[in-house]
């Protein structure tokens, strides 16, 4: 394929309407780093709150990750986090007025979220060769996005 088929697709005659997009995704731990983590007893802090502070920065930074996504206003990123014996559940959702949805931007909320909770308790996770038997990122998807006439 040549790169003269790259471009980004020509929204300036679309409306400018509150969108909403909402991802969602999964980190499989051990039971042993869920306590911990529940514990407070992480060693570099609080990975749901490092994970947050990560999302919302990478949101806003997602046409610099994904170069054909336009440069949209945020005006607005939800969380709700679900900790089970085995597993963290992440849900983001993203609003914008703007001409394009906020799916990419989702999807890039969940995915850093879920990274930060790996980074941060990969030290409990390893196995005696230094390998991640156990731990695993999964199920991440859009469940839903809307458009809102303003």
């Amino acid at each position: 394929m040549s790169m003269k088929n790259v471009s980004m697709i020509d929204i300036s005659e679309k409306p400018h309407i509150k969108r909403t997009a909402t991802a969602v995704g999964k980190i499989i731990l051990t039971k042993n780093t869920i306590n911990i983590l529940r514990e407070g007893k992480i060693k570099k802090g609080d990975p749901l709150v490092v994970g947050k502070v990560a999302a919302i920065n990478a949101i806003k930074m997602t046409p610099q990750l994904i170069p054909l996504c336009h440069q949209i206003p945020i005006t607005n990123i939800e969380f709700e986090t679900e900790i089970e014996d085995t597993s963290i559940t992440t849900k983001v959702t993203v609003t914008t007025i703007a001409q394009t949805g906020v799916e990419m931007e989702a999807l890039v909320g969940v995915s850093t979220f879920l990274n930060v909770i790996w980074d941060m308790t990969k030290y409990l996770e390893k196995d005696e060769q230094g390998q991640y038997p156990h731990t695993k990122i999964t199920d991440i998807e859009v469940i839903e996005k809307k458009k809102i006439e303003i």
